[in-house]
């Protein structure tokens, strides 16, 4: 909630893809794996079930009934219970470098351990309540033009709240040599557009419970509950004007049209009531040669609402943003209140997180690569870095292969695809340089105020990289993180130390169940970079066509199955999957389960096939751990927000879905045409 600029700088369209967005929300669970051997276990099968009728089912229903959701959840699964023993290790690493009251100022150990103890130390924060705000609520009570409020709208982006729109700095994605000021739709507090846009049932009680969780939080900061109520009501007439000029989720997901270049003189002209100068000026960025707007008809509309809607109600809406920005860094009156709405209404989650683990994860997501090096210290091996990287190479090696044999696609693009697959760069664990927090200010005083701090670090720290050469070391995610991405203005795939265990990867495990982990981890990064949104980007990272016209019609039609493949699946009730917000993550998890196969079958051959494990060929192994990976329990109210707002289809999907189009795996289960698992019509690109 107190981010501006996500740690993952995802450019003007966001389409930096990611493994998986995860809760961030974690509980104690029994250990990811039983023995020597892997995460697979026939303990977690319901075998009751044929892997030809439901995979996913067979290979994880034993699991499924043991495993509910844990009360402070409102997801848990393999990625879930991975963090989770990664918090262990990170949660002894907090405790000592809190305990450490003599660390170097200036030091690692030192803004760490300062930010973690002060974000533990309850009394103060119960004893402080709000007052940490009393300073941003004077500025906002000291507006008296429009003037003012541009001012007040840089100052609030500038130390990580969000309003009005969104302002970044990344890479200009047609020269993707150059970091650029970036401007976008924003300004919600709803977790989508659709939900102030939409009338079904979920929508229009999320709306009044939304007003009614707004109106309390006023009541929280001294309004009586008449005034809270009509400033609740405020709130929502402004944002519900914002998300009416908001393009959805899947308008985003094309990168052309969310691509416009712009002077400064051709953004005033856009937006004539916006002082741009006064924003530019407020957040330090002086004469930027150009800007990149995503979203011209929105800024248009929000310029005009600058001017149309009175000072006092923008002055009621900066207050409320400033509350919900800060509210995890208060109080619990204004923490418990803040879980009510977006906690249990918006994704049925029973229970608030230990303190621990909130301060743990919003330590990881502002220090992020200061508690990374504590952290790859105790529990990352060089040994794992090169067998990862060994497993990358030969899924590079795979894909290179498949590529060259495709029959629908031309000499002339095929020769363009190589070039961005063998341009592709790698990281794997941990960056080569850390980055440098000497002028982020850390000590044991206001939780909040260090929240303020490190908020306006990070911003200023992205700032005065515009208009300078991208720099290709700098990382998206912390070094503890479960997951993964490719950015396709990097051209890059990356694969935090955080991901580098069991189920996914094991040192002590069969090539099965590694390639059928990590291995299709990595082919789906690399796959990404093909697929519909990641196949528009060159291998420089500049967005430009590369295809004939022949090989992009093939290639859509190709997509469009897996498109309509999932537009079919019911996930709740009567609501499905939506075939285009997902497509990119289905296209992904297809090719890249099918060059971890093949690449596996390349290990085999040279290794030799070993011996049935626990009566299991390697090839059902690989496909049983594709399936231990997206095993999960969910809460229905966080599904039906995902189904609205998550690019990656629900796990059940994400594992039988691929599958149903693979005859490798056909063969592996003997499942016969016909069978629930094997679809009719199967999609095949890679």
């Amino acid at each position: 909630m107190f981010h501006l600029t996500p740690r993952t700088r995802t450019g003007l369209s966001g389409i930096v893809t990611l493994l998986i967005l995860c809760a961030a929300a974690l509980s104690a669970q029994s250990p990811l794996v039983d023995k020597i051997g892997g995460p697979i276990n026939g303990s977690n099968f319901d075998k009751s079930v044929p892997p030809s009728t439901d995979f996913y089912q067979f290979a994880n229903g034993g699991w499924i009934e043991r495993n509910p959701v844990p009360a402070d959840l409102s997801r848990w699964g393999s990625f879930n219970q991975l963090q989770e023993q990664n918090y262990a290790i990170l949660h002894d690493i907090l405790d000592a470098a809190a305990a450490k009251t003599d660390a170097k100022m200036g030091s690692v150990q030192q803004k760490v351990g300062d930010f973690y103890a002060s974000g533990m130390d309850s009394a103060k924060i119960e004893a402080d309540g709000a007052k940490s705000l009393a300073p941003e609520f004077d500025r906002i009570a000291a507006i008296a033009d429009t003037l003012g409020l541009e001012a007040e709208i840089a100052h609030l982006h500038s130390i990580g709240i969000g309003g009005l729109f969104n302002f970044t700095s990344a890479q200009d994605e047609k020269n993707s040599t150059v970091v650029v000021a970036n401007i976008s739709q924003g300004g919600l507090g709803l977790p989508d557009r659709d939900y102030y846009m939409k009338d079904d049932a979920r929508s229009v009680e999320l709306r009044q419970k939304y007003l009614d969780h707004v109106g309390k939080m006023f009541q929280l900061l001294g309004d009586n509950e008449g005034i809270a109520t009509v400033k609740a009501a405020v709130v929502m007439k402004i944002e519900t004007a914002l998300a009416a000029a908001s393009k959805t989720r899947v308008e985003r997901r094309d990168p052309e049209a969310n691509y416009h270049k712009m002077t400064l003189a051709e953004l005033g002209a856009l937006t004539p009531e916006f002082s741009w100068k006064r924003y530019f000026d407020g957040i330090g960025l002086h004469d930027p040669a150009y800007v990149v707007v995503g979203q011209p008809e929105f800024l248009k509309a929000a310029s005009a609402m600058t001017r149309s809607i009175s000072l006092s109600e923008w002055k009621t809406y900066l207050r409320w943003h400033v509350v919900n920005a800060a509210a995890d860094g208060l109080s619990s009156a204004f923490v418990n209140q803040n879980f009510e709405f977006f906690g249990k209404a918006v994704n049925g989650t029973k229970e608030l997180r230990p303190r621990w683990k909130r301060i743990l994860a919003s330590t990881d997501g502002l220090l992020g690569e200061a508690l990374g090096q504590l952290y790859v210290e105790k529990a990352f091996s060089a040994g794992a870095k090169t067998r990862a990287l060994q497993l990358v190479e030969n899924l590079r090696i795979t894909l290179r292969d498949r590529i060259g044999k495709l029959e629908w696609m031309s000499k002339e693009t095929k020769a363009q695809a190589l070039k961005k697959l063998n341009a592709f760069a790698v990281k794997i664990g941990y960056p080569d340089t850390w980055r440098d927090y000497t002028a982020m200010v850390i000590d044991r005083g206001s939780y909040a105020q260090n929240l303020f701090r490190a908020n306006a670090f990070e911003f200023n720290r992205n700032l005065q990289q515009i208009g300078k050469p991208v720099d290709r070391t700098e990382w998206g995610m912390s070094p503890p993180t479960v997951n993964a991405y490719y950015n396709p203005t990097m051209n890059e795939i990356v694969f935090p130390a955080g991901i580098l265990r069991p189920p996914f990867f094991d040192a002590n495990a069969d090539d099965a169940v590694n390639y059928g982990g990590i291995g299709a981890v990595i082919g789906h990064e690399m796959t990404h970079g093909f697929d519909d949104q990641g196949r528009q980007f060159d291998a420089e990272g500049n967005l430009r066509d590369w295809w004939t016209p022949e090989d992009a019609k093939n290639y859509t039609s190709r997509a469009t199955l897996v498109e309509k493949q999932f537009d079919d699946y019911v996930v709740l009730d009567s609501l499905h999957v939506n075939g285009k917000l997902t497509l990119g993550e289905n296209l992904a998890d297809l090719g890249g389960l099918t060059i971890a196969y093949y690449a596996m079958e390349m290990a085999l051959d040279k290794s030799g096939r070993p011996e049935l494990i626990d009566g299991y060929t390697p090839e059902q192994r690989f496909f049983l751990n594709w399936a231990t990976v997206w095993r999960q329990t969910i809460r229905p109210e966080n599904q039906k927000t995902r189904l609205v707002t998550d690019p990656h289809s629900p796990g059940q999907f994400r594992c039988n879905g691929p599958l149903s189009n693979m005859t490798e795996f056909m063969k592996a289960f003997d499942a016969k045409e016909g069978a629930p698992m094997v679809r009719k019509e199967k999609a095949k690109i890679w």
